[in-house]
């Protein structure tokens, strides 16, 4: 299912639409402040299996998660296009199947209202990746997405192309911030 939603002002009726989907253990694909994301609740341990399925991801791969809280050490880049590597020791309420062997998670608050609206109506994060194609084609156009996705998650929530670069991911389990790749935030305050 297609579900067409303004980028800015996502419309309730249509963000509720979104979180059912979730709630009931299925796989949407939605815009985030970089590009867009497959994602589902990380309650739903088939559902984070379908989507290693989908990208064809070993499980000891993380993927990251879509929050809606603030991390001292993170306040001044959130919400923005980052992508932050944590201990998971710190994550406790996560599901085990979501942390990687390294012990880390990554978390992600994007400056998206369609994001930050679907985690604030699920009222927990969402596991998160990009959409991409097997050759690691990032796919920001909505008709894309469609053409390669319709038969493998229940919704597209469509707010227009993208052009932009995924998330800036920053290593924050050592005694000093780790650029591991540098994408569409600013690193300058970290170097």
């Amino acid at each position: 299912m297609r579900l067409a939603i303004h980028p800015v002002n996502p419309e309730p009726r249509l963000i509720e639409r979104a979180v059912e989907v979730l709630k009931t253990g299925g796989i949407v694909i939605y815009p985030t402040d970089t590009v867009y994301g497959i994602g589902c609740s990380i309650e739903n341990k088939n559902a984070i299996e379908k989507i290693h399925l989908i990208k064809h991801q070993r499980q000891e791969k993380p993927f990251s998660f879509v929050c809606n809280m603030a991390f001292r050490t993170m306040k001044h880049l959130i919400p923005g296009p980052y992508t932050f590597i944590l201990p998971a020791a710190k994550m406790k309420q996560f599901p085990r199947i979501l942390v990687s062997k390294r012990r880390t998670v990554g978390i992600r608050v994007p400056d998206s209202p369609i994001a930050l609206a679907l985690v604030r109506e699920l009222g927990h994060p969402i596991l998160s990746t990009s959409v991409t194609l097997d050759d690691g084609t990032v796919l920001n156009d909505p008709d894309l997405i469609v053409e390669h996705f319709h038969n493998r998650v229940e919704m597209i929530v469509d707010a227009g192309p993208f052009h932009s670069t995924p998330s800036t991911v920053i290593d924050l389990t050592g005694e000093q911030p780790e650029i591991i790749r540098e994408g569409s935030g600013n690193v300058s305050s970290l170097v």
